[in-house]
């Protein structure tokens, strides 16, 4: 006898014969179970996939709402570092604003690429993806904010002096009399 081919008649109470190919179910000894029908199964095949597609959907719209808020975790972290920083400029203060600006930049420049997993005709990113342009624009103004803080904003007159023009003279003084 080959190995896994076991016949019920072989002496072996565990057994069990496989070789049945057949798909009809009359031709097995085991009945249907109660409350069972063949005839329902592919109606419900059809309700099974469309609750799969409607989870895989809101499944998508939760994922893609997660994204959108993770700014938020940024932005707090961000605004903790720029406060330990400090306001005064040094290498650390200056380098953490630069990192406070390009990252929302960048992540400004992928919006389609972060949304791309979750598109689907049942599925709306329009308002995700503001949320996510909302914080990340929120992001950019506390570092701008913090570039005002440190002084490196050009934001006073005396930050402009070098590119105005020489003020033109008004009054002219002259030699008078010399009183002894």
């Amino acid at each position: 006898m080959d190995k896994g081919k076991a016949i019920m008649g072989s002496g072996r109470r565990w057994a069990v014969d496989f070789s049945d190919n057949s798909l009809a179910p009359s031709s097995r000894d085991i009945p249907d179970p109660p409350g069972f029908s063949r005839g329902s199964q592919e109606q419900d095949d059809s309700t099974v996939t469309k609750q799969k597609k409607d989870a895989e959907a809101n499944w998508k719209a939760q994922k893609a709402w997660e994204v959108a808020q993770a700014p938020f975790k940024n932005l707090l972290m961000m605004g903790f570092m720029m406060w330990m920083a400090g306001n005064t400029v040094h290498l650390f203060s200056i380098g953490i604003t630069f990192s406070a600006l390009w990252q929302p930049l960048s992540a400004l420049q992928g919006v389609g690429k972060v949304f791309e997993p979750y598109k689907d005709n049942k599925v709306d990113l329009l308002a995700p993806k503001l949320v996510f342009i909302a914080l990340n624009l929120g992001a950019m103004i506390l570092g701008v904010w913090k570039l005002n803080t440190l002084g490196l904003l050009p934001t006073h007159a005396s930050d402009w002096v070098s590119s105005l023009p020489p003020a033109q003279e008004v009054e002219y003084s002259g030699g008078g009399i010399a009183f002894h």
